[in-house]
């Protein structure tokens, strides 16, 4: 029995979904509250218990979350018992040496982009992913197993990919990496630990500094790249443009995407799906089909208006959410209801938030939700360090959305890694009944 302990977690819950599938029995822990994974856990059958050192039997084997310590009760029981112990990227790790592994990493849209490839690959051969919405999906059968790749704390170093792609590189999780350089380092060792290719957005700034060992090849817009988009619309409707591949004209692809950014992550299956050596009509048609992953960009339409909830924390995640907006509503007014992540990145990209969000109608900011960090170690950093920039920026409290004002035409764009979920549904029941 493997013992899930944070098993809401969304890759806890996609590895979880995973294992079962695979034929090995599952079961975990978490807090009671309500997160978004549960459904995927809910159709598996999975059982999920809340935490207590008694859910620790002599017979399991631990997958530990990243954000659990000894602190927590079955954490430590478990070490008290002698039992095998895994870090979630250990344990997919594992799983990575049985399959064709895509790993998909990156700063920005990798969630996206795994997505995608796992849709693709997927509907053309069959394949396994693990993407993190909290989505997983296996069987023994397959030969690919698609994966999202999280740089944090090098995670991503646990992995044996096969292709390893680079969606972009820049400076996150300043509680962790020291600076920009640090972050190449880790992109640098994650590359080379690639079976076959990497290959790695061009139009990035620093994905040329990459010094690799195994063949890259890099996609983008710019002219200089071996796969690139030309003659490119941007659309009410979507996307379209033509691939070439080092020179050779690999296809046409109409996709119901939006923004620049989805452009380029669509480019690197499109760039896989070559070297694969997939039919480009047969990707096209399967790639019109894609929905969308949980939490990227989903939308909820009330009258005139629309809701938008989106896993954007990043100032540059905000800039592409909101493009995306302009393009697919470009008559609507966007207002904004962020929750900043983490003290040590509101206090780094405090500035260049105020900048990515400033020309929006309104912008209203949630206390900030700290994560693994703790307050009184970032004296003075609250999401007033935002507002008092801007001559839009609202301060509202969590779960209260009376200070927002009910507009007319309007895109309400909900960004945070945290569920936001009930202040959307509370907002959507206001403008139903104004």
């Amino acid at each position: 029995m493997y013992h899930f302990i944070g098993i809401k977690g969304s890759g806890m819950a996609a590895l979880a979904q995973i294992m079962k599938q695979l034929g090995y029995e599952v079961q975990g822990s978490d807090l009671e509250k309500h997160f978004f994974t549960e459904e995927g856990l809910k159709k598996q059958n999975i059982k999920v218990f809340p935490f207590d050192e008694k859910n620790i039997k002599e017979d399991m084997k631990i997958i530990v979350g990243a954000s659990f310590t000894e602190e927590n009760e079955e954490v430590k029981k478990a070490k008290e018992l002698s039992l095998p112990i895994y870090t979630y990227s250990e344990m997919v790790g594992k799983l990575t040496k049985k399959f064709e592994t895509v790993c998909i990493a990156g700063c920005h849209g990798k969630t996206t982009t795994t997505a995608m490839m796992a849709h693709v690959l997927n509907g053309i051969k069959g394949a396994n992913y693990l993407i993190g919405d909290g989505t997983g999906n296996a069987e023994n059968k397959n030969e690919y197993f698609i994966l999202e790749a999280c740089e944090y704390r090098r995670h991503f170093l646990d992995y044996t990919p096969t292709y390893a792609i680079i969606t972009n590189i820049d400076l996150d999780h300043v509680d962790y990496f020291q600076d920009i350089d640090d972050v190449i380092d880790a992109y640098q060792s994650y590359a080379n630990n690639a079976l076959k290719m990497i290959i790695a957005c061009g139009d990035d700034p620093y994905t040329h500094s990459l010094e690799v060992t195994k063949p890259i090849f890099f996609y983008g817009l710019k002219e200089d790249n071996d796969i690139k988009a030309v003659n490119v619309e941007y659309k009410i409707s979507g996307t379209s443009f033509d691939v070439f591949v080092e020179e050779n004209y690999y296809g046409h692809f109409d996709l119901p995407i939006y923004g620049k950014h989805m452009l380029l992550d669509a480019l690197a299956v499109i760039g896989t799906s070559y070297y694969e050596r997939l039919d480009a009509k047969e990707v096209a048609r399967i790639f019109k089909t894609f929905m969308g992953a949980k939490r990227r960009f989903t939308e909820i339409k009330v009258g005139e208006n629309i809701i938008i909830d989106d896993y954007a924390h990043h100032p540059n995640e905000v800039k592409s959410c909101l493009n995306s907006i302009k393009q697919k509503y470009p008559n609507k007014k966007i207002v904004t209801i962020f929750q900043p992540h983490t003290f040590s990145r509101t206090k780094e990209f405090a500035k260049d938030l105020v900048k990515a969000l400033e020309n929006t109608h309104k912008a209203y900011f949630l206390p900030i939700h700290p994560a693994r960090e703790k307050q009184e170690d970032f004296e003075g950093v609250t999401s007033e360090i935002i507002t008092k920039q801007m001559q839009n920026g609202y301060l509202i409290e969590k779960e209260d959305i009376s200070k927002i004002v009910e507009e007319e035409n309007t895109v309400y764009a909900f960004m945070s890694p945290n569920d936001l979920w009930v202040l959307e549904e509370e907002l959507k029941v206001k403008l139903e009944n104004k």
